[in-house]
């Protein structure tokens, strides 16, 4: 897989339009970083890691609420998006939610302009 947070994206896209509950990702620390952030947005209400070692699965309980959701990724393997602190896009003025991997960590867009920092641009939901 070249690129696992398109893969992790596309799994919530396509299981909100076939009106699933439940996701299974494999397990990363950034998956469960930007699914955290996810659940503070309210686009998912639990996310739980599984099982041990290889076998190990993000467990990714959707939103009933946001069942038409649409995730963009913005940085790509092949070209990484920086974005500073001040040039931190509103989605949709503001409607919409801007995940950044900065210095402190995975922050949405309005977390990481209050905390003054940039970093890369990972995706837009909205």
């Amino acid at each position: 897989m070249t690129d696992p947070i398109a893969d992790l994206l596309t799994r919530i896209r396509n299981a909100a339009r076939a009106r699933k509950n439940f996701v299974h990702v494999p397990y990363s620390q950034m998956k469960e970083s930007i699914a955290q952030v996810l659940k503070q947005a309210g686009y998912v209400t639990e996310v739980k890691a599984t099982g041990e070692g290889v076998a190990k699965e993000l467990l990714i309980e959707l939103s009933d609420d946001h069942r038409d959701i649409t995730l963009k990724s913005v940085s790509k393997p092949g070209q990484r998006i920086y974005v500073k602190s001040r040039e931190i896009p509103r989605v949709l003025s503001g409607l919409g939610l801007a995940i950044l991997s900065t210095p402190k960590g995975i922050m949405s867009g309005n977390a990481a302009r209050k905390a003054k920092v940039g970093g890369e641009f990972i995706c837009e939901i909205y």
